[in-house]
Order: C-alpha cells, then sequence, then structure tokens
C-alpha cells in the first residue's frame, strides 16, 4: 500500500544540537499512528517536519505523491490549511476571538463565505459538545473545552492528515481519556489520518500503530502495536521461552 505521508531520513539541527538523524516514517490513509520517545528525542521535531512547519536539513517528505520538503514556503502554508490539522497541547486558540471565530478561521482563510463557515462551525460545536458555546471566549473555557474547540478546528476543513501534538499533555487523566475518544472518533468519522506524539502509554493504546524515536531516529520498526506498549511487564515472556 502506497504510504499518504512519508518522511524518508530525515535530519534537523537547531543550531549545533542535532534533532533528527536519519528518521523515517510512514502513515497510511485513514490509519492512526502514535510517536513515542523520551523528552528531546525528536519526535515533535519529526511531527513538524512531516507537517512542512520546518524543513528539515536533508530528506525527503512527501505528500499524496508530492515532494512537500521542496514546496515554497507558501504552497506549504496553503497545504497546511487545506490537507492538515493540528491539535497542540495547548490548544493554541485565539484568545481575543469567540469559540465560534476560532472554529472557523481555517474556512474563513480558504475564502468560504462567513454564513457557511459559521455554519459549519456551528456543526462542529455541536459533534464535540459544545452547542451554545460559540459567542463566548476562550479563557472561559475549561481546558478540556478548549481542547475540543481545537479538535473541532483542526477537522472543520476536512483534512488528510490531523496531527496532534501532546494533545492531553495539559489535562487531567479523566478529562484526557474524554479528549482522545472524541478525537479519535472524530477522525476516523471523517476518514483523516492521525499523527499523534505522546509520551503516555495510555493515549498510544488509541493509535493502530506505535513507533519509537530515540535520539533523532525511529527505533523501532512500524510494527509495534498499540496493545504492546501497554502490554503489562508480567505478561512479558522470559528470555529463552520457546
Amino acid at each position: 500500500m502506497t504510504a499518504l505521508l512519508h518522511g524518508r531520513d530525515l535530519y534537523r539541527s537547531f543550531g549545533q544540537t542535532p534533532a533528527l538523524q536519519g528518521a523515517s516514517l510512514s502513515l497510511h490513509a485513514g490509519e492512526i499512528v502514535a510517536v513515542m520517545g523520551p523528552s528531546g528525542s525528536g519526535k515533535s521535531t519529526l511531527l513538524h517536519c512531516l507537517a512542512g512547519i520546518y524543513a528539515p536539513d536533508k530528506g525527503e517528505v512527501w505528500f499524496d505523491g508530492r515532494r512537500l520538503d521542496q514546496l515554497s514556503d507558501a504552497e506549504r502554508t496553503r497545504l497546511r490549511r487545506t490537507s492538515f490539522g493540528f491539535v497542540f497541547q495547548f490548544g493554541q486558540l485565539v484568545p481575543e476571538l469567540t469559540v465560534a471565530d476560532n472554529v472557523a478561521i481555517p474556512l474563513l482563510l480558504g475564502r468560504v463565505s462567513r454564513r457557511d463557515a459559521y455554519a459549519k462551525a456551528g456543526t462542529w460545536l455541536d459533534r464535540v459538545g459544545l452547542a451554545g458555546l460559540g459567542g463566548r471566549r476562550t479563557g472561559e473555557l475549561s481546558g478540556g473545552q478548549a481542547q475540543r474547540v481545537a479538535v473541532a478546528r483542526a477537522l472543520i476543513s476536512q483534512p488528510s492528515v490531523l496531527f496532534a501534538d501532546e494533545p492531553t499533555g495539559a489535562l487531567d487523566s479523566t478529562t484526557g481519556a474524554k479528549v482522545m475518544d472524541l478525537l479519535v472518533s472524530a477522525a476516523r468519522q471523517e476518514q483523516a489520518a492521525v499523527l499523534l506524539v505522546t509520551h503516555d502509554a495510555g493515549i498510544a493504546q488509541y493509535a493502530d500503530r506505535v513507533v519509537t524515536v530515540h535520539d533523532g531516529r525511529v527505533t523501532e520498526p512500524p510494527v509495534i502495536t498499540a496493545a504492546e506498549v501497554a502490554r503489562p511487564a508480567s505478561l512479558t515472556e522470559p528470555e529463552g521461552a520457546i
């Protein structure tokens, strides 16, 4: 099966500090992949390169048959607005705008009429359980509600890929689970692939597949299942077992 998104032999440094050192990762249409690893391992840098936010120093990024890393800044920006969606740890909502404004932004930037953009924003707010809150400022929301707004904003444009970088990192475990349930179910309904960066094995269980980044490389082949990540140590067969 041809990958929808593929990064091959990616290198990226910040000054003298290497972040990626030959990392490769593929994501297929409709697939949810979790990227795990310790802090500073390069997992967020990998996400940013695959999303076209950073250009790799070396290597290739392919999306839907196009060489993403060779596009102009304007072309990558347009692609992020139309084909990619983003949910970050702290939502990155615009505090000066209302909830409905924040959700409608991707459509308004894409020159959808205000009437249609806000109608669709209202539909999405209903889908994420925030009907009637479109007129509120984001500062009036709880952390969980703000992340629901971020999910609605990320998916309103029907992107092919949703990038989620520690989307529950600022939430308690109960709220985080509810946000993940919503994110995964909405992405499945929209048939969007998801690249999920997390340090939490419980969150990684939502993925179809889990890979590990260490010292700027994807050190585990893309065949680890989420169930294996969460498997208790007591269930691991002893060395030499047949």
